[in-house]
C-alpha cells in the first residue's frame, strides 16, 4: 500500500517538547486562538440527559428534542453501554497511538484515495493554510458490509475485539437516540432512521489524538465545524478540550465521566428542515497532557439522498435545504463549496 508522507503532529510535538514553539502552519489567526477567544472562568453547562431506566420515555423525548432545537449538542448519562467497553476501548486506541511510528503507518490513508478511513494527519482543507494539531485514525464498525478490517490496527491484538464490543452496545443507544428524536418531531419512531438509510448507515468510528502542544494558546487541535453525520457519538478521555459556540463566544464544556456526548449534525439539522440545529465546536489542546476522543460518526450511505422530511415541510414552513446525495454533500464541504 502506498501511503502519503506527512510529518505527523505526535512527532512534531515530541520534538517541540523543550521549546516554546510551534510551526507556523499550526499558529491560528487572532480571530481563532484560544487565549483570545475563549470566554475564561465560565464552564457551559449543555444538557445533561438521565437515560436511567426509572425515566419516563415520553419526558426523555421532551429532553432530547429541546436540546437538540436550543443547543445542537447534549451529554447522556446512565446510557447502556458499560464502562469497562468505554475503557477497553480507550485502552486499545492509546496503545495503538504509542506504537512505534513505522507500525502505525502500515494502515496509513493510501495516497490518492478518495476514501477517509486509515491512520493520518491531514483531514480537509482549511482557511489560510493552517493545520489542526491532531493525528488521527478512522475506519467503518457498521455495518458489517461496509467495514474494511485493512485499515483496523493488528495491534494491539485486542483492538479489534474492543472495538467490535463497543460497537455492539453503540448501536443499541444509536437506536435509542433517533427513536426519540423522531417521535421529538411528531414522526413515527423509525421514520428518521429510514429517511437516512435505515439498516445501512454507516457507523464511522475516529480516534482524535491531540498530544501536548508547547503553545496551547495558539493552536487547535480540530478548528471551528458542525459534523456532516446524522448524530455524532463521542467518549473524550478526561482531559478536557471541547468548546461550543454560543451567541458568538467560545466556552469550555464541562467533562463528565463515562458520559455520551451527542452532537447534531447536519444531516439531521437537514431532515428536521432545520428544527433541529447542528453546533459549531472546536477543540482545544494542552501543554502538559494527551487529549483522546473516540467520535462515531452515523452517515447515510454514499449514494443516498437525504432532504427535508417531507412531513415536516408546509406552506407555513417550507423547505429550507436541498435534497442530495450524501456522497454530493460531503464533497462540498469538505472543500469548502457551496451546497
Amino acid at each position: 500500500m502506498e501511503t502519503a508522507i506527512e510529518q505527523r503532529v505526535q512527532k512534531i510535538a515530541l520534538n517541540s517538547k523543550t521549546k516554546d514553539y510551534i510551526p507556523s502552519e499550526f499558529i491560528r489567526l487572532e480571530n481563532e486562538q484560544p487565549s483570545i477567544t475563549t470566554v475564561r472562568g465560565s464552564i457551559l453547562q449543555i444538557p445533561t440527559i438521565d437515560f436511567n431506566d426509572d425515566v419516563d420515555e415520553e419526558k426523555l423525548v421532551q429532553m432530547i428534542s429541546n436540546a437538540s432545537q436550543e443547543w445542537g449538542l447534549f451529554q447522556v448519562i446512565n446510557h447502556g453501554i458499560p464502562n469497562d467497553v468505554i475503557a477497553n476501548l480507550q485502552k486499545v486506541g492509546r496503545e495503538f497511538f504509542e506504537l512505534k511510528q513505522e507500525e502505525k503507518e502500515v494502515i496509513a490513508k493510501p495516497i490518492g484515495d478518495k476514501g477517509i478511513e486509515g491512520y493520518g494527519s491531514k483531514f480537509k482543507k482549511e482557511v489560510d493554510g493552517k493545520k489542526g494539531w491532531v493525528d488521527h485514525l478512522f475506519h467503518n464498525v457498521w455495518p458489517i458490509s461496509a467495514v474494511n478490517y485493512q485499515f483496523w490496527p493488528n495491534k494491539p491484538q485486542s483492538y479489534r475485539e474492543a472495538n467490535e464490543e463497543y460497537a455492539k452496545y453503540l448501536r443499541k443507544e444509536a437506536n435509542k437516540l433517533l427513536k426519540y428524536m423522531s417521535k421529538g418531531l411528531g414522526l413515527e419512531e423509525n421514520e428518521i432512521q429510514e429517511t437516512c438509510g435505515g439498516d445501512e448507515l454507516v457507523y464511522l468510528l475516529k480516534i482524535n489524538y491531540y498530544p501536548p502542544c508547547p503553545r496551547p494558546d495558539l493552536a487547535l487541535g480540530v478548528a471551528a465545524h458542525t459534523d456532516m453525520s446524522v448524530l455524532t457519538i463521542l467518549v473524550p478521555n478526561d482531559v478536557p478540550g471541547l468548546q461550543v459556540s454560543r451567541d458568538g463566544l467560545w466556552y469550555n464544556v464541562k467533562y463528565i465521566p463515562n458520559a455520551l456526548i451527542i452532537h447534531i449534525g447536519d444531516q439531521m439539522e437537514i431532515m428536521s428542515n432545520g428544527k433541529y440545529k447542528a453546533m459549531l465546536h472546536r477543540t482545544t489542546v494542552d501543554k502538559e497532557r494527551t487529549r483522546m476522543s473516540w467520535p462515531v460518526f452515523l452517515e447515510p450511505p454514499s449514494e443516498h439522498e437525504v432532504g427535508p422530511i417531507a412531513k415536516l415541510i408546509n406552506d407555513k414552513n417550507p423547505a429550507k435545504y436541498k435534497k442530495k446525495k450524501y456522497s454530493d454533500f460531503k464533497y462540498c464541504k469538505l472543500n469548502k463549496l457551496p451546497q
